[in-house]
């Protein structure tokens, strides 16, 4: 996929405080069933959780089709555990593309398939604004004017500068902050967050502003001590970190490539609220298939940031939107599985005719 503006966050930072990537590869999976129905699925594998494209195709490479089942979700992944551990992005692509077929051969969206159903004008997304030069960040804030809430990633050398450009810009818009645990230790992170209450409100949480490898400990210290929510999101990848994650933070992001897809993101969840961790639903880079699925999911989220197919500019897919950050299914192209159809090419241009030749026309 191509990036709209490069994409730079803490880790991928050069000695200069900027870097990043341009494109961002996916995998698109597709399963069929006996009567012709198909189902899609997508890996956006992250290097952070020690995957690649690489790793996804290989994995995919190792199963035998016929043991997966959309009458058997359950049993299908219990399968996919057995080929192999880990690999949570091809086994989410899998996921997706089963719950997809489940849910055509019921005639219902994925949504209410879950039992979730969707309220339409409720849920809002946030855009997120890379690491990037001051100046490129007022020109990315005003190019993003539509959205009411906006992401900031920090964790580089240039923070306290990126959040004055991206005020300059929106003065009174909510942020949300991400450090991609950018900030090497809790002093550090104290000092950051303190920084961020008091110069630049409303603020609504901070994300991972430690890396996830810190004794849990130095998460609870931070937790006790900040003035501003605390969100996991490296520090948590399903339902089994929730006990930890309660103790050094207010919030989890819950991302379907870390939770090997729509059914472990749902236990997440549901996990997460049962502790009192608010939640929301994170993305990566990804087009609007894996977009699309983390969206039927919505009600059980009090937050949402799922713009990743926002930030690319060739999305092969269509589904829910998110005009002015409002996401919808009101026009999606499907009624039912999870609403997703290939996006109509682009026109072609028309040919051009050789020197002399007149362009014919009806």
């Amino acid at each position: 996929m191509h990036l709209a503006h490069r994409w730079a966050i803490a880790r991928g930072l050069a000695a200069d405080g900027l870097g990043g990537a341009e494109t961002c590869p996916v995998v698109v999976l597709e399963l069929n069933d006996a009567d012709g129905r198909r189902g899609l699925g997508e890996a956006s594998p992250s290097r952070r959780y020690g995957e690649n494209i690489g790793t996804v195709l290989d994995f995919l490479k190792r199963i035998e089709p016929q043991r997966l089942s959309p009458r058997d979700v359950a049993g299908s992944m219990a399968y996919l555990e057995s080929v192999a551990p880990g690999n949570h992005a091809a086994k989410c692509a899998v996921n997706l593309a089963l719950l997809d077929l489940a849910a055509r051969q019921a005639g219902q969206p994925v949504c209410d398939f879950l039992g979730l159903g969707f309220t339409e004008g409720r849920h809002v997304t946030s855009f997120s604004i890379g690491i990037d030069a001051p100046e490129t960040i007022r020109k990315k804030v005003a190019a993003a004017a539509e959205f009411p809430i906006l992401k900031l990633k920090l964790g580089g050398p240039r923070d306290h500068e990126n959040l004055t450009a991206l005020r300059q810009a929106a003065p009174h818009k909510p942020i949300r902050v991400d450090a991609n645990e950018g900030w090497r230790s809790k002093e550090e992170a104290l000092r950051q967050i303190e920084w961020l209450a008091e110069s630049a409100p409303p603020i609504q949480f901070v994300e991972q502003p430690l890396p996830a490898d810190l004794e849990p400990r130095d998460h609870a210290w931070l937790k006790a001590r900040s003035p501003l929510p605390l969100m996991a999101d490296e520090s948590f990848l399903g339902a089994a970190d929730v006990p930890r994650c309660a103790e050094g933070f207010h919030a989890v992001n819950i991302k379907l490539i870390k939770t090997l897809g729509i059914t472990g993101a749902v236990e997440a969840l549901q996990a997460a609220r049962h502790a009192g961790l608010q939640t929301m639903i994170g993305c990566m880079i990804e087009t609007s298939i894996l977009i699309t699925a983390a969206a039927h999911l919505a009600e059980l989220a009090d937050f949402l940031d799922i713009d990743g197919n926002l930030l690319i500019t060739n999305d092969p897919y269509t589904g829910a939107s998110a005009s002015r950050g409002v996401v919808s299914f009101a026009k999606s192209p499907d009624p039912i599985g999870l609403r997703v159809r290939e996006a109509a090419p682009p026109p072609a241009a028309p040919a051009r005719p050789a020197s002399g030749q007149p362009i014919s026309r009806p």
